[in-house]
């Protein structure tokens, strides 16, 4: 909660006991103590805000603490606050901190009137309310006293603003915190007893992580004992995970184990999950694993769930991979499974961060990893341009692709003004932006306009023509402001928002991703069935854009899902050679009139299994997927058989049924004798037969055109 700190004359407290302790046990920090300490000792404080940024387990909220018991000694009035426990809007801000100040009134002008002149206000874990920072920047902070003095504790760095913007770069100090100095260590360690024959040793292995001395000490303290010398002088020794088994080595259960491991492998676990993660057979449920989870050390929680420190989750997530890799492999495809069930309910940014959830079971693959901006995942968000938004893109794409390509931007703007969306950090600031155009067939105009949709013509006619009301996605554009296109969280979300895209448009065939450096991303999206397609490249503004491709129809979606389910599940997996176009998977995507002549084909060749073998549409999506369990021939005459008996579900269709039956199934020496046998007329039988070929020819095209779009 959000506390209010006095320095009064009361009775002493057990709170006052917590602080001794707390100063008892701090140790470094003079350079961030010494600036903190230059603005509260000061009538007239150089500077407004402090923001110190570091990852988890650096001693942001230790020093947070520090910092209130010196505020408080010097006789100023101190208001902490926790984003864990602050709904991430303005409202939510000002209701605790009308808490804190023991207001009844929650307006932002009633709490600025009561603010002390002298004012301390600490916010720690700042990157959960990463929502409110422009409104704390632009309109909460600067009605605040002028000696007010504020301090920011966040695991990311400020935003460009607070380093920019040349009012608040001035009034603004920024204190990335470090590891803890060696002499800063050994005093640590001598305030919590440790012998000191074994500092040598712990700060060879904990290497001044404030957090692993830390948990050093608590091991010690348990009466454990360091491991052996041989394994501290290993190359890369993982002593830390060593201390964090000694932390959680009780754990109760195997369901318990399984929350732990949920906790370790996703961005963040909610109750709900862990509800859906267990079996019927489990005899915890989920609150009381939730609540399990949520009392253990390095865990916290954020607006979203329950995450671990960083540097346990590393430590734990590795050791998981090494002592159980199949047990790691299972619960990621779980995990996948889990979540793109729910993606498929969700809507809008909530699709997004699922996606995003799903993105970080990658990040230990060295196929991804490389890749994203993993520090800046659920930073930032896309969403649809608006027409305010149209000249930012323009002169964006001018400045990063030149002129001809802006053109061609406001061609499309016209045109499809929806495809086009903007990437946003949470503050609303614009730092990218990528186009999906969406598109049947391109017209005259669109090929005439833009030479990208020229070679993405010819591609499909020569690789896999559209077939009816089958759809193209092109991602013309994507860059950020600075950068243009590589490793950046405009990637990210321009990958997340792809597969969005890609997944939630069943009609799909083919998608286009231009790059204006291909080579960077080639062995990513290889791996991932993204082709390189040279035969699709293009130029504009006298540069090659070379283009990765994928149809949709050859490999529907959950299969593609499942691909990346088991890159994420196995990240021993190395990057592939460069692979093109033409060693992509090989099924073929027939044309009606092409499909229609191949099931007449196979009617005719039903018995003969070595002709069958060779139709066409043994290499189609619809064989393919009937065909998982035996071989094609086998899985193309049981389609035939179930679309021939499908004919007797209509009692009108039964003649149809007899005349394909006597003719193809248990073939007749003659077609005359067929119609002999059917007492028909030969043109009432060659009637029959044609409307039985047309109706097997229906139901058998809907079926390959749904496993397309599977």
């Amino acid at each position: 909660m959000a506390t209010r700190n006095h320095a009064t004359a009361q009775t002493p407290r057990i709170a006052d006991r917590l602080v001794a302790a707390r100063r008892g046990r701090f140790v470094g920090r003079s350079d961030e103590l010494e600036l903190f300490c230059s603005a509260v000792q000061t009538a007239e404080p150089p500077f407004a805000v402090l923001y110190v940024y570091g990852p988890g387990g650096i001693g942001k909220t230790t020093l947070l603490h520090e910092y209130a018991r010196r505020a408080a000694t010097g006789e100023k009035v101190v208001v902490q606050m926790d984003g864990r426990n602050i709904d991430p809007t303005p409202t939510g801000f000002l209701f605790a901190l009308s808490q804190c100040l023991e207001l009844e009134d929650v307006g932002l002008a009633h709490v600025i009137a009561n603010w002390p002149s002298t004012g301390v206000l600490l916010i720690d874990r700042y990157e959960i309310l990463t929502a409110l920072d422009g409104w704390l920047r632009e309109t909460f902070l600067p009605q605040l006293p002028a000696q007010s003095v504020v301090v920011i504790a966040s695991r990311n760095p400020p935003t460009s603003p607070w380093r920019t913007d040349i009012d608040w770069a001035e009034l603004t100090r920024i204190a990335p915190l470090r590891d803890l100095r060696p002499d800063e260590c050994q005093a640590y360690l001598t305030m919590r007893g440790i012998p000191d024959d074994l500092h040598a040793d712990i700060l060879a292995f904990t290497r001044g992580h404030p957090l692993a001395l830390s948990l050093v000490a608590d091991v010690l303290g348990r009466g454990g004992k360091l491991p052996s010398r041989a394994s501290l002088y290993e190359p890369e020794p993982d002593v830390v995970r060593v201390l964090l088994e000694r932390l959680v080595q009780d754990v109760p259960s195997a369901d318990h184990r399984l929350a732990l491991d949920i906790c370790v492998r996703m961005w963040a676990t909610t109750e709900t999950l862990l509800g859906d993660m267990l079996d019927e057979s489990s005899a915890v449920d989920a609150h009381t694993l939730f609540e399990w989870l949520r009392q253990l050390p390095f865990i916290e929680d954020g607006p979203f769930g329950l995450f671990p420190h960083d540097l346990a989750r590393e430590v734990l997530d590795a050791d998981w991979r090494w002592r159980n890799p199949e047990s790691f492999r299972s619960l990621t495809h779980r995990l996948f499974a889990a979540h793109y069930a729910r993606f498929v309910q969700a809507r809008g940014i909530e699709q997004q961060r699922i996606w995003f959830y799903l993105l970080y079971l990658c990040r230990h693959s060295p196929i991804y990893r490389p890749y994203y901006e993993w520090s800046a995942l659920g930073s930032a968000y896309a969403e649809v341009a608006s027409a305010r938004d149209h000249p930012t893109i323009l002169a964006m794409i001018e400045r990063h692709q030149g002129e001809v390509s802006a053109k061609i931007a406001a061609y499309w703007l016209e045109r499809q003004p929806q495809a086009f969306r903007m990437l946003r950090n949470v503050g609303g600031d614009v730092f990218g932006l990528f186009a999906h155009l969406l598109l049947r067939q391109p017209s005259p105009e669109d090929i005439a306009t833009d030479p990208a949709m020229q070679s993405a013509v010819d591609f499909i006619a020569c690789h896999g023509p559209l077939r009816q009301d089958e759809e193209i996605l092109y991602a013309r554009f994507w860059m950020t402001t600075e950068g243009f296109q590589g490793v950046s969280p405009a990637f990210n979300l321009a990958a997340i928002n792809t597969t969005i895209d890609l997944i939630t448009h069943p009609k799909l065939a083919w998608n286009f991703i231009p790059l204006f450096d291909p080579d960077f991303i080639e062995p990513h999206f290889t791996a991932v069935h993204f082709w390189r397609s040279p035969d699709a490249d293009f130029v504009t503004d006298g540069h090659r854009f070379g283009v990765f491709t994928h149809d949709w129809r050859v490999e529907p979606a959950m299969d593609w899902l499942n691909i990346k389910a088991s890159l994420a599940a196995d990240p021993n997996l190395t990057t592939q050679q460069p692979t093109t176009f033409s060693h992509a998977p090989s099924l073929l995507v027939l044309s009606r009139p092409e499909f229609g002549d191949a099931v007449r084909r196979a009617l005719r060749d039903f018995t003969h299994t070595n002709e069958l073998a060779a139709n066409p549409l043994t290499q189609s999506r619809l064989v393919a997927d009937e065909a998982r369990q035996g071989t094609s021939p086998e899985a193309l005459r049981a389609l035939i058989l179930e679309a021939v008996a499908n004919l007797t579900a209509n009692p009108k269709e039964i003649k149809f049924h007899r005349a394909i039956w006597h003719t193809y199934i248990e073939p007749a020496p003659t077609q005359e004798r067929a119609a002999e046998l059917l007492g028909l007329p030969f043109n009432t039988y060659r009637y029959h037969l044609a409307n039985g070929i047309e109706r097997i020819t229906d139901w058998l095209w809907q079926r390959e055109l749904n496993s397309a779009s599977n």
